[in-house]
């Protein structure tokens, strides 16, 4: 089976996506666990964990909005 492993642009600049793990109960806290990246061909994408949770909870993909994400970096810096 081959792989798509080609650098597309988009995996070099801001990912398509932001990844959460949600736990489960009525106050769901969302803790972001890592990033996606659209495949070239646009059937699948590349996801990227920073973390991988145990226990009850779910795994949710987010559009991500690059415009946030930039003013995100420049609050922490």
């Amino acid at each position: 089976m081959a792989r798509n492993t080609k650098n597309t642009s988009s995996q070099n600049n801001f990912p398509s996506y932001k990844a959460f793990h949600v736990s489960e109960g009525d106050n769901g806290f969302w803790t972001k666990i890592g990033a996606a990246w659209d495949h070239e061909d646009g059937n699948g994408f590349t996801l990227n964990l920073d973390l991988v949770p145990v226990g009850n909870g779910r795994i949710v993909l987010r559009k991500n909005d690059p415009k946030q994400e930039i003013s995100e970096y420049k609050k922490a810096a």
